[in-house]
C-alpha cells in the first residue's frame, strides 16, 4: 500500500514534503514516546503519534519511515513543516485520536512487526 492510498483512505492532510506520495508502506508502529519509535519502528513504516514537534521529524529521518500521522488535530509548527521539507518527510495531520487512526490502517491491512517469539 502506497501513502497516497492512505492519505486518500484516511481523509489525511499532507503536511511536510509531499514528494513520497507514492512510497510504499511495510507496516505500521504507534507510540507518543520517541524512544519507543526508535527502538521499535523501521524503514518504510509509518509512525503513529500525537506528538507534533520537531523531534519527531528528526526520528522520521534518521530511521528512514515512511511517514508520521499525526493525531487528535495536533499541528507542527512552521519550524518543524520546515525541517519535514529539508528532510523530506510526509507529515499527515487527522483529527481522528491515534486509537481510531490505528484501527483504520490495520483494516486497511498495515499491520504492526510481529510479536518477539517467546
Amino acid at each position: 500500500m502506497t501513502l497516497s492510498e492512505i492519505v486518500r483512505k484516511l481523509s489525511l492532510e499532507v503536511a511536510g514534503s509531499e514528494g513520497n506520495l507514492e512510497r510504499r508502506v511495510v507496516a505500521g508502529y504507534a507510540s507518543d514516546l520517541l524512544s519507543c519509535a526508535m527502538n521499535r519502528a523501521k524503514k518504510d513504516y509509518v509512525w503513529v503519534t500525537l506528538q507534533s514537534h520537531a523531534n519527531v521529524v528528526a526520528v522520521a529521518s534518521l530511521l528512514d519511515l515512511a511517514a508520521v500521522i499525526i493525531t487528535e488535530g495536533n499541528r507542527p509548527d512552521e519550524e518543524t513543516l520546515a525541517r519535514a521539507q529539508q528532510e523530506g518527510v510526509s507529515l499527515l495531520l487527522t483529527p481522528k485520536t491515534t486509537f481510531t487512526v490505528v484501527g483504520e490502517l490495520s483494516a486497511l491491512g498495515v499491520r504492526g512487526e510481529p510479536e518477539p517469539s517467546s
